[in-house]
């Protein structure tokens, strides 16, 4: 398979080079050449594939040309090791829980296929790879564990100085070794303009191998296809013939791109919903055709917290710059956080079910779409595990919200970190030291 820059489609690279630098200086994302149709035979099994497999044959025809079968299963076998279950909340509701792997959020399988397909483009030579990757929440977490100690490779983190939470901030900044974590005096806007900056800048580029693993990396990216296919595997089992509508919670658009791309591939998803919080540029879009990016805002669902979201040039490219046929496939809804506190209590209080403040935004857009089709079977993508926005949810809820093994371990750890300012000059004299 050969990528192209969607700024510059007309030349082409290999996926190594794709993967292993993830943006390129015009600032453009990768794309594949071709995007393939997955056989109706596929759809056909899909009630009855586990994920393992799901990701497999997955793989082999988007990466087949360039992996064996034998590479193929290493990887997906350890990027969704983990179960991802669809839950029932209500009738016609469903939630699908992303938050079963090491970090707790859905970002695990996206960076621990990266980080098998790293490893494996990495063996054949001596090539020192510097991950660089800017995080509001849940992808720092996930790339930190997926790369942790991982030869060849070193991985820096930068964050929003109090803007992700204390079960978060752990995840980031708590390993040591080959991870190191930058807390930066901003917003996730900077630490992903700084991180942009850094690709653009040939001085950089002549003294370290920089490569991303946020979704703007396309192998961090398309993995995160797998769970749709299985979740919608999952609900033809329980509802044979149904349509259905998927709600993803979104801040830089990654998740969502690649459902969209799923459904290129064939997937019959009857709609998406671009569930946005007070950050809802691309719901403005959905709604008026006008793209506006503007600075993020602090929310309670704040890995959503993106202003300028990398992957809306993405989704563009899926639909060839045409609002109509985007909109045909794309609905948009933004909550506020009085809203999203609300829905935790309420769904808690009526189902039982406890949500993180954005799978809450899911929620509600996925409730007020399916108001005027009710015909449809509605899945919430559950992205993180409620207990690492704990603050947040026990004030809501009145009551503490149990903390899995796996985070209690990291408390009292001590913090590996640097503090710096939202100035790209000082990002720049830290990575070339």
């Amino acid at each position: 398979m050969k990528f192209y820059n969607i700024n510059t489609p007309n030349k082409l690279v290999s996926l190594k080079e794709a993967v292993l630098t993830g943006i390129q200086g015009t600032d453009g994302l990768y794309m594949p050449q071709s995007i393939p149709t997955m056989p109706a035979s596929f759809f056909e099994r899909l009630p009855g594939l586990s994920l393992q497999q799901i990701a497999y044959e997955v793989t082999q025809a988007m990466l087949g040309d360039d992996l064996n079968n034998e590479t193929i299963k290493h990887i997906t076998g350890q990027a969704v090791y983990f179960q991802i279950p669809l839950v029932q909340v209500e009738e016609g509701v469903y939630s699908l829980e992303l938050f079963h792997g090491p970090t707790l959020a859905f970002k695990d399988v996206g960076a621990r296929f990266m980080a098998g397909l790293f490893e494996h483009l990495l063996q054949e030579d001596e090539t020192q790879i510097h991950i660089l990757v800017a995080t509001s929440g849940d992808t720092g977490g996930a790339v930190a564990n997926a790369f942790y100690n991982k030869k060849g490779i070193r991985v820096t983190i930068l964050y929003p100085s109090g803007k992700v939470s204390p079960l978060q901030k752990l995840q980031l900044t708590t390993l040591g070794g080959n991870v190191h974590a930058l807390e930066v005096n901003g917003t996730f806007d900077d630490c992903q303009r700084m991180v942009k900056q850094a690709f653009n800048d040939a001085s950089i580029q002549d003294k370290i191998n920089l490569a991303s693993a946020n979704s703007i990396n396309f192998a961090r990216l398309f993995p995160q296809s797998f769970y749709y296919y299985y979740a919608y595997g999952q609900m033809q089992q329980l509802h044979p013939n149904s349509q259905v509508v998927l709600s993803v919670p979104s801040g830089n658009f990654g998740n969502l791109t690649a459902g969209l791309l799923a459904k290129q591939t064939g997937l019959p998803i009857n709609k998406f919903i671009a569930a946005n919080n007070a950050n809802n540029v691309v719901e403005e879009y959905l709604q008026t055709g006008k793209y506006t990016p503007r600075p993020s805002v602090q929310t309670i669902s704040n890995a959503m917290d993106v202003g300028a979201p990398s992957n809306f040039s993405r989704m563009l490219n899926l639909y060839n710059n045409s609002y109509d046929a985007m909109k045909a496939d794309v609905a948009g809804y933004s909550y506020n956080d009085d809203e999203t506190r609300a829905c935790i209590d309420e769904v808690l209080k009526l189902h039982n079910y406890l949500l993180d403040p954005h799978g809450a935004v899911g929620y509600l857009a996925l409730k007020e779409y399916l108001k005027d089709t009710p015909e449809m079977q509605g899945i919430v993508l559950e992205t993180a595990h409620p207990c690492k926005f704990s603050e947040v949810v026990e004030e809501v809820i009145d009551m503490k919200v149990a903390i899995p093994e796996a985070l209690q371990q990291m408390q009292g750890k001590p913090a590996y970190k640097q503090y710096i300012e939202a100035d790209y000059e000082k990002l720049k004299a830290y990575l070339v030291i």
